[in-house]
């Protein structure tokens, strides 16, 4: 019997050793997830995997899913704050004890010479029938008021107004830089609509041979401007300037800045020698998505632009703005306002053609109802004017004035010189009352650089991506734990678990 069991027993050297393997089966999908919340960096899950009660697991899970939130929450708050583009405001002193000398525009407070209008605007005011006279001598209000008429007729035609203006020969008695002399040749002219020929010294110019702007250190300097100017009041227009005898504007600004001195300029009494110190002042401002700043000078502006001779002008927002005005204006009224006559260069709406748009008559209301009514409508303004943000770059000199009596005897002779020299007709009564004349109508202005201290004043971005990443890597670590480390942990699951799914789909098992 013994035997027998023998016989049917398989020796052990007969059995394959592959059937003593274990049989090797894929992990499932559920045993892959809990061994990856077993072993995560990441809080709370090892919690709830381990968890042997349902109330262990509950509690972790509930926790988890609250910190979760609050987690989202913040970082949701952080991302936002990132794309809402805050900003700071940082100053900064800096020494440039070699800086760009400013430029410099003035302007006779009356804007054309008597002698040179008034043959030609008499000629125009008896051809309408508005006067009958040949009389130069005398002047009425009737005829200032026919003037501003004559003066948009000779623009309208494209003809010159500039030789009713004065002359920088006729004003300029003196000039040095540094101790070093100028003349009339370094300056450039500049048309005002309420001041005529203005004239800019040191403006940075395009297309040209001539050197470079002046700088505060040359010639050994310090940035010191010295003009000796003269009025001409007795040339003055009666009833144009009302209060106004005599004068000059002047206005200190960068040398690429577009001279809107009927805004920003300073009026210089005659009789004192004006002295004005300047310190620097820069702002600098992000441009989008952070501000709305520019610097693109808009297709209008280049047409007014190119009308003065060579200089190089930057974007300015208050040129825009008088611009727009005119752009409004243009469209309802078919002419533009005669009190901006030099800003007339308009782009027909839905096209890029520029035109130069006539003056609207000095009777016509209806500029002025205009521009009442773009100025009134908010809607009107952002269709017109949206365009008109603030420079991205922005130089101001804050000015410091004082003055003192001028002229001393020894300049009055100097000066009475001057003006029997120029071609201006001499006052009635010259001979007698030179000394009165000089007095009302000299000016003397010292513009020198007072701080070599530049105050700078830089927009910066509050939040920036690394700080974004910063901030959602410190409150992801705060509330939950998880590092890029724990991505990767939940990316390697992820595979698996596509892994698995591949081998079902394709082998069943």
């Amino acid at each position: 019997m013994i035997q027998e069991m023998n016989n049917k027993v398989a020796p052990i050297d007969s059995v394959h050793h592959q059937a003593w393997k274990p049989e090797q089966r894929a992990p499932r999908r559920r045993s892959i997830i809990r061994e990856f919340a077993l072993n995560t960096s990441t809080h709370g899950l090892p919690g709830i995997a381990r968890s042997e009660s349902k109330h262990n697991c509950l509690f972790w899970a509930v926790s988890f899913f609250i910190f979760l939130g609050i987690m989202t929450f913040f970082i949701t708050q952080s991302i936002r704050d990132y794309f809402s583009y805050p900003t700071q405001t940082t100053l900064s002193y800096v020494v440039e004890r070699s800086q760009a000398f400013p430029a410099v525009t003035f302007c006779n407070y009356m804007p054309a010479r008597y002698d040179y209008l008034i043959m030609d605007a008499i000629n125009y005011t008896n051809s309408l029938g508005i006067t009958n006279t040949s009389d130069t001598t005398t002047f009425t209000i009737s005829q200032a008021i026919a003037i501003r008429e004559f003066l948009r007729y000779k623009l309208d035609a494209n003809q010159s107004i500039t030789e009713y203006f004065f002359s920088i020969d006729s004003m300029l008695i003196s000039c040095t830089y540094n101790n070093q002399q100028c003349t009339s040749s370094d300056f450039i002219t500049f048309l005002s609509s309420h001041y005529g020929s203005c004239y800019t010294f040191n403006a940075k110019l395009k297309n040209t041979s001539r050197t470079g702007i002046r700088y505060t250190s040359d010639n050994g300097g310090v940035g010191q401007l010295k003009l000796r100017l003269y009025a001409h009041s007795h040339l003055y227009v009666p009833y144009i300037i009302e209060e106004v005898s005599a004068g000059m504007v002047i206005m200190i600004h960068d040398n690429t800045q577009f001279p809107q001195i009927d805004v920003s300029g300073m009026n210089l009494a005659p009789g004192f020698k004006h002295q004005l110190n300047y310190r620097k002042k820069a702002n600098y401002f992000l441009s989008a998505p952070y501000t709305d700043c520019t610097d693109k000078i808009p297709l209008a502006m280049k047409a007014m632009f190119d009308r003065y001779e060579g200089a190089y002008y930057a974007y300015s927002q208050t040129a825009c703005f008088t611009l727009c005005v005119q752009a409004y204006i243009y469209q309802e009224c078919g002419c533009v306002s005669p009190v901006e006559w030099s800003a007339r260069s308009v782009v027909v709406p839905d096209t890029n053609r520029i035109v130069l748009a006539s003056l609207c008559a000095t009777e016509n209301p209806c500029y002025t109802e205009a521009s009442i009514r773009l100025s009134n409508s908010t809607d009107l303004w952002n269709q017109f004017c949206s365009d008109c943000t603030q420079e991205c770059t922005k130089i101001e000199y804050l000015v410091t004035p004082s003055l003192s009596k001028a002229p001393s005897t020894y300049f009055a002779y100097i000066t009475k010189a001057f003006v029997e020299a120029s071609s201006v007709p001499l006052p009635t009564n010259w001979s007698k009352n030179w000394m009165t004349e000089v007095e009302e109508n000299f000016i003397s202005v010292e513009i020198m650089c007072g701080s070599i201290q530049v105050e700078n004043y830089t927009q910066e971005a509050s939040l920036n991506a690394a700080d974004v990443l910063s901030n959602v890597g410190g409150l992801s670590g705060l509330w939950i734990g998880v590092s890029f480390l724990s991505i990767m942990e939940f990316v390697e699951m992820l595979y698996r678990l596509l892994r698995r799914q591949y081998q079902i789909f394709r082998y069943g098992a």
